[in-house]
């Protein structure tokens, strides 16, 4: 391959990541300074890219009239065992209806009944035909003005004197290395999918809850340049239609499908709770008990009802009626298997990512976190990710009003470039598929993955570091021919990675907080007088080693947020 063209590219804010986080973040930037430059930048393409890329039905972070930004933190906070961060969910929770009026001023259609009123899903959700929010939005990007770069890998984060100042990043269609300057940037890449064996083998490995192009890129160059991150044991795993991988939610809130075993017995009232994490928990441990396969029971549903259903899957989520079309059967005439899916690293849902302050600014000067990469705060879902984006740019608007340009040492870009290049010009070596399935094995076997019923231990876990730290090695050894597998063996890169952040966190925490996300057989009861506190890690790069911090955990006066 030839050699790679360098392209100097400079602007006021970098944004990393054209997802809901990071289109709204250049919508509100522009709106709140026209002057300012901003630039997007995607591994894909920001029409069609990340969790949203085939639509919604419903937006769940939304306040109801019956609801308050206080009873929306109570919520989250009672479904994730307490420990969340408080003021940052406050400030989503102030958030979301504007966002979600935006969505609707833009032309995202929104379900109403013949009053004008919104039609509801739960407590905080409204229904909404949103098959087309991702080109809805990247079609406000452009109007607003904020350039875009699409199909741009981005590799690392350029720091100048405990900045960040930019980012690097290679074109994965064209021949073309990319040296981008800035003076913030927000990161705002989604969150870590592939680090576990999945539940579907072979071609139809990608047929999964999460994105399987969020590869925990952001984490990783995070990780790699110091920033502290939090709460990486607090894995999301969804409980989802089996096979298919299609969402729950629809079926159990809006057609009040009750959730049986085998014997049709209406198990989750058998558990303590009925928080997310415990549905999963429940699941799980009836058909370890020998009641499985566990269902979502439709067969209560009429003609209607089931046709209604139907369109509601096509809003995002149109392989399920593929399948009932495929077995010749509609909703209404049976039961869907439920099962878990292999875990996720995710802030959106969990709570994994950036240790953040209320302005979103990470612990490193410069950088930003939005969206599902930003730790701390659960359940933010599209408009708490596209608040986030908001809060963070308006405060990167005003700290580069501040900084001064620089010019970047030459060193590192061909630091950089050298190290991209090199596996291309390896003619043997490990190629990115024979390493992926190295580490999904490991964390499947040794990390609480399908095979194990998610349980964690502190043999395993310790095993799982070993031969983590050996794959680690290897990645050098990594070899690709062409752009396209440089790609997936920087993706690979950036899982091994997440993956080593992961398991000392799950080895730190000594008890079993959010049962099935998080659960130590080893310490199976939840131990609040020790550990209520956040378990937070920076990577020290010379030492080569993670190293664990403790934060507590701080209540809230709403008149402070």
């Amino acid at each position: 391959m030839s050699k790679m063209e360098v392209i100097n590219l400079k602007t006021d804010i970098l944004i990393i990541g054209g997802g809901a986080a990071g289109c709204y973040a250049g919508i509100m930037g522009k709106k709140y300074n026209e002057d300012i430059d901003i630039l997007i930048v995607e591994k894909a393409q920001i029409e069609r890219s990340g969790c949203l890329a085939a639509g919604i039905s419903a937006l769940n972070a939304y306040l109801n009239p019956d609801q308050t930004p206080e009873s929306f933190l109570d919520y989250i906070k009672e479904d994730s065992e307490g420990l969340v961060r408080d003021d940052l969910i406050y400030t989503i929770a102030k958030g979301v209806n504007e966002a979600a009026h935006n969505l609707e001023d833009w032309g995202v259609p929104f379900l109403k009944d013949e009053a004008g009123n919104y039609l509801t899903k739960g407590s905080r959700s409204i229904r909404i035909n949103g098959e087309q929010i991702k080109p809805i939005l990247a079609k406000k990007v452009k109007e607003s003005g904020v350039r875009v770069l699409n199909r741009i890998n981005v590799t690392n984060y350029i720091v100048h004197n405990g900045q960040v100042r930019g980012a690097f990043g290679f074109g994965v269609r064209n021949n073309k290395f990319y040296v981008l300057q800035a003076k913030a940037v927000i990161c705002a890449t989604g969150g870590a999918a592939g680090i576990y064996r999945p539940n579907n083998p072979g071609q139809a490995r990608h047929k999964i809850w999460y994105c399987p192009f969020n590869t925990g890129a952001g984490y990783a160059m995070g990780i790699r340049a110091g920033a502290e991150m939090t709460t990486f044991e607090m894995r999301f795993i969804a409980l989802r239609a089996k096979d298919v991988i299609s969402p729950t939610g629809t079926l159990a809130q809006r057609f009040d499908a009750k959730q049986v075993n085998v014997l049709g017995e209406e198990y989750q009232k058998k558990y303590k709770k009925n928080s997310t994490p415990f549905r999963l928990y429940a699941t799980v441990q009836e058909n370890q008990k020998g009641k499985g396969p566990c269902f979502l029971d439709l067969t209560h549903l009429n003609k209607e009802e089931s046709q209604r259903l139907k369109k509601s899957y096509l809003n995002m989520s149109p392989d399920i009626l593929l399948k009932w079309a495929d077995e010749d059967t509609e909703p209404h005439e049976q039961q869907v298997e439920i099962h878990g899916t292999e875990p996720y690293i995710v802030g959106g849902h969990s709570q994994s990512g950036y240790w953040i302050d209320k302005n979103r600014q990470t612990t490193l000067q410069g950088l930003y976190a939005a969206g599902d990469v930003a730790g701390g705060a659960p359940k933010k879902y599209a408009t708490g990710c596209m608040v986030e984006g908001k809060i963070a740019v308006l405060n990167a608007l005003e700290y580069v009003s501040k900084v001064e340009t620089f010019e970047i040492d030459n060193g590192l870009i061909t630091q950089e470039l050298n190290r991209l290049v090199s596996p291309l010009k390896k003619e043997a070596g490990f190629p990115a598929p024979a390493l992926e399935k190295r580490l999904q094995k490991i964390m499947d076997e040794y990390a609480g993955g399908l095979s194990t019923n998610y349980q964690l231990q502190e043999e395993k876990l310790l095993t799982a570091r070993r031969l983590l730290h050996k794959l680690n090695q290897d990645l050098t050894k990594g070899q690709a021919n062409n752009k396209h597998q440089l790609m997936k063996l920087q993706e690979v890169i950036d899982k091994v990675k997440v993956s080593q952040v992961l398991v000392e966190h799950l080895l730190y925490r000594k008890e079993t907080r959010w049962r099935g996300y998080q659960e130590r057989v080893d310490y199976p009861d939840k131990d609040d007088e020790n550990w209520f506190k956040f378990v937070n890690s920076i990577y020290n790069n010379k030492k080569d080693k993670i190293e664990i911090i403790e934060r507590k955990h701080k209540e809230i006066d709403p008149n402070d947020s």
